[in-house]
């Protein structure tokens, strides 16, 4: 009986050892306060919704509280997804972004890098339209200023930042030298990487060819990018790479 018990208490100590541990790391995660910033709601004009909502749920995962923004700006049109071209209206970016917040979202023009530990740039075309111009105008173009500001103020704190899909393109305009991936260069897999990669090397900055279900971290500078739907991959495997950038994002916070 007595080794009965003291088999059962070092069980039970390894049990309370194992919660104290897991306790203790989630009570770390918790800590996080991460910004997520919307383009819109719709992969053709706005925020990719599968990109925005993985990095919602690794976030959740992480035991992240998570701020959600978008500016308050006009897109810059109007896709009917339906379609696949562009339609005679006109919607607002920050009404359309609180679509996938459920309503839970702030103008961008409010975001304090100091209530916050990190910021995440989910893509999706509205990335390229709306919080920039490169969809149009690609390496030359111009990123709209509250969205340069968000990101120079979290690079100049030394807080992270992750992007994934076109969404590390903002910090190939905004932070010099930077080191990001969209991808991998010349492979079918990824059609519209090299030349994303070749414009992003023009501007000064890195290309670093990663694949799908990985991340790449710019220690320097704090960034964290993944390329997901700029690889025509299952939809788990944009949600495990997504996972490694919310991972390397919320391990640098």
């Amino acid at each position: 009986m007595l080794s009965i018990l003291q088999h059962c208490g070092r069980n039970l100590l390894t049990a309370r050892t194992l919660q104290a541990v897991s306790s203790s790391y989630y009570s770390a995660q918790m800590g996080k306060r991460v910004a997520v910033v919307l383009a819109g709601c719709g992969v053709y004009d706005g925020s990719e919704i599968h990109e925005a909502s993985a990095v919602l749920v690794h976030l959740s995962r992480g035991g992240a509280t998570v701020n959600m923004f978008a500016p308050n700006i006009d897109q810059m049109h109007v896709v009917d997804h339906l379609k696949g071209a562009p339609a005679q209206e006109k919607r607002n970016v920050l009404v359309e972004s609180a679509r996938l917040a459920r309503g839970n979202i702030q103008d961008l023009s409010k975001l304090s890098v100091k209530e916050h530990d990190a910021v995440i740039f989910p893509g999706g075309f509205g990335a390229a339209k709306n919080l920039c111009t490169w969809a149009v105008q690609g390496k030359d173009c111009s990123v709209n200023d509250e969205v340069k500001a968000a990101l120079r103020a979290f690079h100049s704190e030394g807080k992270p930042i992750g992007l994934c899909c076109i969404s590390p393109v903002l910090a190939a305009k905004v932070i010099p030298g930077c080191e990001v991936t969209v991808g991998i260069e010349k492979d079918d897999k990824y059609p519209d990487t090299a030349d994303t990669a070749a414009a992003i090397n023009q501007l000064g900055c890195k290309h670093v060819s990663k694949s799908v279900g990985e991340s790449h971290v710019d220690e320097k500078n704090k960034l964290v990018t993944t390329c997901a739907f700029m690889c025509n991959a299952p939809i788990h495997e944009i949600f495990d790479g997504i996972g490694s950038m919310v991972q390397g994002v919320l391990k640098l916070a």
